[in-house]
């Protein structure tokens, strides 16, 4: 009669979660969404016209996390190597890691929300067992935002806020508008979906823009149409990467006129298959115990193919 009861419990939350998917990003537009975006447009105006347009780095990375991530600066451990590997890999490049991709405020899981308490709750479970039924529920939050961002009807909401945030994160570590800088956005599963959402409004501000997608499961956004281009690293055990191939129609072969396929008939996408990596769990991308024929574990290979796109060298994959 517990466990009954305590499954009705979690259908329960649920269900709740998915509705409050949509709603999120929906009601953000229209409580402050909007007057938000007008008030960056004007600050962004008023930065553009004093800038100096001088940095001192030649590009800036901005990462989004998979549908793990609690926060901007709490991802699940296996990431922070990767992490690591791209700040050593390329010094001169500007690591920009605190935009939480699931959120269109920027805030966090277990920052000021209404159910706040039950996603430290999560939190604190997930520490003690990564695998446990109860923290896949912040996968599945945030799997559902990666949704909202793929639709066409709810995406522009959630996608501008996104944008925003990444904008704002990019000013304050010194970004300047107009100095023609590139902007890699490098999305990790989620991350990836989120990245082509928020590119569209990105591109408004002619920001020289790329993707690296690392699993990702993408759609035909129209966020394409504003990336110069798109680099995918797959694993070729990875089922979530490619339901990406299969739920998003625009991504289909007929569909000629997609987004999707613009860019793949300009030669703006280019797909690796890095080697026999799985999503998660195990043999999955950050994996470090999980060796290649080269000696190099899945971690390093999956970081190392980062680091030669982002340093314009060549990508070495596993041998098949």
């Amino acid at each position: 009669m517990i466990l009954v009861t305590l499954l009705i419990g979690v259908l329960v939350l649920v269900l709740v979660i998915m509705a409050m998917g949509p709603l999120e990003s929906l009601g953000w537009w229209s409580d402050k969404g909007a007057e938000k975006a007008a008030a960056t447009i004007e600050r962004l105006r008023e930065e553009h016209a004093r800038s100096d347009l001088r940095t001192s780095y030649s590009r800036y990375v901005v990462y989004l996390s998979g549908i793990g991530a609690i926060d901007g600066e709490s991802r699940p451990p296996e990431e922070e190597p990767f992490v690591a590997a791209i700040r050593d890999g390329v010094p001169s490049a500007c690591l920009v890691t605190d935009v939480f991709p699931y959120s269109v405020s920027n805030h966090g899981l277990t920052a000021q929300r209404p159910m706040s308490w039950l996603w430290r709750r999560i939190e604190q479970a997930r520490f003690k067992n990564p695998e446990a039924m109860l923290a896949m529920l912040v996968n599945l939050r945030n799997a559902i935002q990666l949704f909202v961002s793929a639709d066409r009807r709810y995406g522009p909401t959630y996608n501008i806020g996104t944008a925003q945030q990444v904008l704002e994160s990019l000013l304050r570590h010194g970004y300047r508008l107009g100095s023609g800088v590139p902007v890699t956005l490098v999305g990790w599963s989620g991350g990836a979906q989120i990245s082509l959402g928020a590119a569209w409004y990105l591109g408004l501000t002619k920001i020289p823009l790329e993707l690296i997608s690392i699993g990702g499961m993408m759609s035909d956004d129209y966020g394409l149409d504003r990336l110069q281009h798109v680099y995918h690293l797959r694993g070729t055990k990875d089922p979530f990467e490619k339901l990406g191939w299969v739920m998003f129609a625009g991504r289909w072969p007929i569909a000629v006129g997609s987004p999707w396929s613009r860019a793949v008939k300009e030669n703006r996408i280019t797909i690796y298959d890095i080697g026999p990596m799985q999503h998660n769990v195990k043999d999955h991308y950050f994996d470090p115990t999980a060796i290649a024929p080269d000696g190099r574990s899945y971690l390093q290979v999956t970081s190392d193919a980062v680091v030669a796109l982002l340093n314009g060298t060549e990508v070495q994959v596993i041998p098949t």
